[in-house]
């Protein structure tokens, strides 16, 4: 038996208590619900929810008392998630105010999927159920999906570091399949885009650039879902910048040609040489030709009376050949950035790039956290938990980038004294690397060895898996270390 350090035993004092807590205390500062007593019921159960992430509610809690305050905390009327998230929103707004230069603000759309075995039973309350049938030994097994949206805007730096969530959107529609077929009877170009699911884009945007307070600072990237010309006259208007894969062949000019006949015309700048991973995860070279030009777009015909026309930078870069084992490389973006170079262009394909990250986020809420396995029976509570797994997600996020963007900084960027020295005395180094060259990176790979990363040479960096592992189990040796407890080595 080995008894607690100095530093473990002052912990386990009411005044450092809370040192375990730490970051929890930093996020949630800017929180504004409307009852202290929610405020202190949510930062209990974020911590610990972030003491097992993925896990159920019962198993987090640990006791009946504990899980009913729970469930009763995500059903309060008084609870939502503009209130679950205002502290993490202006805490993503303190961080980015120390970022100099541009920040990225990624937007997205994902769909959480609930599925119920008992088709008769309302799937969940405030959502509209789909019956469906799957064949399983020949007989038919029905059972009810239902599904809510989400549309969140995540901010990172040009480096790739996510600094949080800036805007977030949930909401459900009547039916989630053959949609397509619906447009085809509407021409949606006609449709104000007030009465559109396209509005949350905007909204997103124009919440983004005000939470972060210098629109002119960040620049919005979107995938072809939010090719809209309504959200490029939102841009302009608050002084914000934009970047968006095109996917629509919009009139140019004095109207009598499209944007797709002046891009062919536009000579090839330059070439681009870009690693490529396939689906197998080979790793591939991929020459780009890249056209960029300066053109005059018009709005749709039929919305030409209510929004201007705009010039536009049009950037096209198309791989060289057709690559075997995967698709061919084709971006056509359009961005109001200025562009006057080739380097220019590529500082736009590397932004762009980072719009995975935002897809990454999603598969921890789903993966990690596990937000689609909840049985929670209302669409308030999902939302509602689904809102402090966003806060978890980011936090498991940040973490696994900060080992990659920031690895030469010191430890105390993102752990505590606590946590580094529970570090030291639960995973031993494998070299005999002095004091003052443990490094935050250093520090974050042995998180990632609690969780399972093997560290080897040719190992690559950690992953969110291995980190969120990680975490949970330096939670737990966080909580044995402020309890008092003896820790057990050698």
């Amino acid at each position: 038996m080995r008894k607690l350090s100095p530093l473990m035993r002052r912990s386990a004092n009411t005044e450092h208590a809370s040192e375990a807590e730490i970051w929890i205390d930093r996020e949630l500062a800017g929180c504004q619900f409307k009852d202290a007593r929610l405020f202190q019921r949510f930062r209990k159960l974020l911590g610990q929810i972030a003491s097992a992430v993925g896990q159920t509610i019962p198993f987090v809690c640990q006791d009946w008392a504990n899980t009913k305050a729970a469930y009763r905390f995500f059903s309060n009327e008084r609870v939502d998630e503009d209130a679950i998230l205002s502290g993490h929103f202006q805490a993503t707004r303190n961080r980015a105010a120390k970022v100099g230069g541009q920040v990225l603000v990624l937007h997205d759309t994902t769909e959480f999927t609930y599925k119920r075995d008992k088709p008769h039973l309302v799937g969940v309350t405030g959502l509209v159920p789909t019956h469906k049938a799957k064949d399983k030994d020949k007989r038919r097994n029905l059972y009810t999906v239902c599904g809510i949206l989400m549309h969140s805007s995540l901010v990172v730096t040009v480096e790739g570091l996510p600094l949080g969530l800036a805007a977030i959107k949930f909401w459900t529609r009547k039916k989630f399949k053959g949609c397509d077929a619906l447009n085809k009877k509407i021409n949606s170009t006609r449709v104000p885009i007030e009465k559109k699911e396209s509005m949350r884009w905007l909204e997103n945007v124009k919440q983004s650039a005000m939470l972060l307070g210098e629109p002119e600072k960040c620049v919005h990237i979107c995938d072809r879902e939010g090719d809209i010309y309504e959200l490029f006259c939102t841009g302009q208007e608050i002084g914000t910048h934009f970047l968006i894969r095109t996917c629509v062949d919009r009139l140019a000019g004095n109207g009598d040609h499209t944007v797709a006949d002046e891009m062919c015309d536009a000579r090839v700048r330059g070439l681009h040489r870009i690693e490529v991973r396939d689906k197998k995860g080979d790793v591939s070279e991929a020459t780009l030709e890249i056209k960029h030009r300066r053109i005059r777009v018009l709005p749709p015909i039929g919305k030409q009376s209510r929004y201007p026309a705009l010039t536009l930078t049009v950037i096209h870069a198309e791989e060289r050949g057709d690559p075997d084992g995967r698709e061919k490389i084709d971006w056509k973006l359009i961005t109001d950035l200025p562009v006057q170079s080739t380097q220019d262009v590529v500082e736009k394909l590397d932004w762009y790039a980072m719009r995975w990250k935002i897809e990454t986020f999603h598969k921890i809420l789903k993966s990690g956290c596990r937000a689609e396995e909840s049985k929670l029976r209302t669409a308030e509570r999902l939302v509602n938990l689904i809102s402090v797994f966003c806060i978890l997600s980011w936090r498991v996020f940040w973490l696994t980038m900060m080992n990659r963007v920031t690895p030469d900084g010191p430890p105390k960027l993102a752990l505590t004294d606590l946590e580094i020295e529970l570090l030291d005395h639960f995973v031993k180094d494998k070299d005999r690397t002095a004091p003052r060259a443990k490094t935050l990176s250093h520090y974050l790979t042995k998180i990632a060895r609690l969780g399972g990363y093997l560290n080897r040479a040719r190992d690559p960096a950690p992953g969110n898996v291995v980190m969120w592992r990680g975490l949970s189990r330096l939670t737990d040796l966080e909580l044995g270390a402020i309890g008092g407890t003896e820790i057990v080595g050698n």
